[in-house]
């Protein structure tokens, strides 16, 4: 919801500055169909038959979270450096199921507004502390404190009412409404179970070391612009029902290191100083196929595509068919090729392809018609050219600024400039620094603004389309965006959140996909990809189910 993620890459560059305050992550079920991808099966068929235990991994990562602790930070990077360290009461595999963890069992009343869950006995902390019912209560009361600030966590459990210990392994929670999603929003790692004494310091101190029940523990944390270690939690024996291992993990350490630049990553890692990078860049892709002794593996990131978001509610994007028209008239798919040499596909709808409940009978929506975008144009009152030949409408001229703070979007964003010209509309690019960008993202001050959200389901939509979500200078920042507010869409997502199954959320959710898509309230550009380039020697790199790197099985055959 948070990314995960992210203007120019994926899933959490998250719009750079303030959209790294925005990745959100809800749940549903997984675009990583296959956990262990082709390449790894073949490296594993070749070498060692079992896990060898033992060794250190170093790894290289793009970006680190302004803040570590999960309930704080809604960001991809704080997702992917948390899970090795906290455990969640439900596990989401990675086709979706869910699974008992640190909750061995469940029930739910008949009006689906209490759960009752059912501890495992022997589990600890890696501080010592015993993981038990007050601990769930004091992990809940804390990520919706408002003192916590939580920019996703919050979110996910928005219709959380209160939680009670019953018995030392026994946790009654109780919702204001029924919520279809609340199981799936307790796998995420954004509610991940922390060491309750931790939750009573500083907000700070947590943004810098978190202590879980993981299967590894950092006790130095996170060094900003630096990295974070971690060593092996040898008392870990509560892995996940469903998860492909159980015990502790097979690694010794893992040692990971921010490296922003993706060619000096790049680098770190076929020179041998790193075992394992993330974030591999587009235009590195060939380059790594090519290289004997390294792999590449990836999946496809679920949630909402990369994508320019229209200020609806105001300016020349508050017409519909002006929308319609910058949709229509830009070649997005086309620019997409071209800048990223093909590894992204073009988006077809509001969510990825990957993403359960996607709808894919609206792909044709979103094709290139240049026709009918003039056309729609014409219908809007934009008929006069000025001298540069942009249109104009009662002497204006027809200008959308795209606000952004991130430098990895400028050559997609001059691409889609010149596309938008020749339409006769004119972007304006306005490269931000990060007070600014928060300041006008508040305010409404902007048309256009970009970036991705993953997410294992379809429920990303309410996060990103709910009125309640509209960023405004007293709510903070939030992820609408578009600052869409359509009555009907809120009905619908009333109707999804009281769902009693699967089937009937995913037809209520293709029914905001296609009025979302009618009301053009969001510019789809691509289909992130998770990637993680690796060593020849590096084994069971799989994937957790919103599309970032699973550090807890990898193991090293050399």
């Amino acid at each position: 919801m948070g990314a995960a993620p992210r203007p120019g890459t994926t899933a959490s560059a998250v719009m750079a500055g303030a959209a790294t305050l925005m990745l959100a992550l809800t749940a549903c079920s997984s675009g990583a169909d296959d956990p262990a991808p082709a390449a790894q099966g073949k490296a594993e068929a070749a070498g060692a038959a079992s896990p060898r235990t033992g060794g250190t991994l170093r790894l290289a990562v793009e970006k680190e979270p302004e803040c570590l602790d999960p309930h704080q930070s809604p960001t991809e990077s704080a997702r992917l450096l948390t899970r090795p360290l906290v455990d969640s009461l439900v596990y989401q595999d990675p086709r979706g199921g869910l699974h008992p963890w640190l909750a061995r069992e469940w029930t739910v009343s008949g009006d689906r507004r209490t759960y009752t869950f059912r501890l495992r006995e022997g589990v600890t902390f890696t501080d010592g502390a015993k993981f038990d019912a007050a601990a769930v209560v004091a992990n809940l009361d804390h990520v919706v404190a408002p003192e916590t600030k939580s920019l996703l966590a919050g979110s996910l459990v928005a219709a959380y009412d209160s939680a009670k210990a019953v018995d030392p392994l026994t946790v009654e929670v109780r919702l204001k409404r029924p919520d279809s999603g609340f199981l799936a929003a307790l796998a995420q790692p954004n509610l991940g179970i922390e060491s309750p004494a931790t939750l009573k310091g500083p907000a700070s101190k947590l943004c810098a070391v978190v202590v879980g029940t993981g299967p590894f523990k950092s006790d130095g944390g996170l060094t900003p612009q630096k990295g974070i270690d971690y060593v092996r939690n040898p008392a870990y024996g509560w892995a996940p029902e469903g998860a492909p291992r159980t015990g502790p993990a097979p690694l010794d350490r893992i040692e990971v290191t921010v490296v922003p630049d993706n060619s000096a990553r790049l680098g770190a890692l076929t020179s041998g100083q790193v075992d394992v990078i993330t974030g591999l860049a587009p235009s590195s892709v060939g380059t790594l196929k090519g290289t004997p002794g390294f792999a590449l593996h990836t999946t496809p990131f679920p949630g909402a595509n990369y994508s320019y978001w229209p200020n609806t509610a105001k300016g020349p994007l508050s017409d519909v068919n002006v929308r319609k028209a910058l949709r229509a008239g830009v070649n997005w798919r086309q620019i997409v090729k071209n800048v990223y040499f093909g590894v992204y596909d073009g988006a077809q709808g509001p969510l990825s392809a990957s993403t359960p409940g996607f709808d894919g009978s609206l792909s044709s929506a979103y094709g290139y018609d240049p026709a009918e975008a003039n056309r729609l144009l014409d219908q809007a009152g934009w008929t006069r050219r000025d001298a540069q030949g942009y249109r104009t409408k009662d002497g204006r001229r027809l200008t959308l600024r795209h606000m952004w703070s991130d430098p990895s979007v400028s050559t997609l964003a001059v691409q889609i400039q010149a596309s938008a010209k020749q339409l006769g509309v004119e972007l304006v690019e306005e490269n931000l620094d990060g007070g600014t960008f928060v300041n006008r993202l508040l305010d409404g001050d902007y048309e256009l603004i970009d970036t991705s959200f993953s997410s294992p389901g379809p429920d990303v939509l309410r996060v990103l389309f709910g009125a309640d979500n509209i960023p405004t200078p007293k709510r903070g920042i939030s992820n609408n965006m578009a600052r869409y507010d359509n009555p009907q869409v809120e009905a619908y997502f009333k109707r999804a959140l009281d769902a009693r199954d699967q089937s009937e959320q995913f037809g209520v959710y293709a029914e905001v996909q296609r009025r979302v898509t009618d009301d053009a309230a969001v510019l789809p550009i691509y289909s992130p990809l998770s990637t993680v380039a690796a060593r020849e020697g590096v084994r069971d790199v799989r994937f957790n189910v919103d599309g970032t790197p699973d550090l807890s099985g990898i193991w090293l055959a050399s």
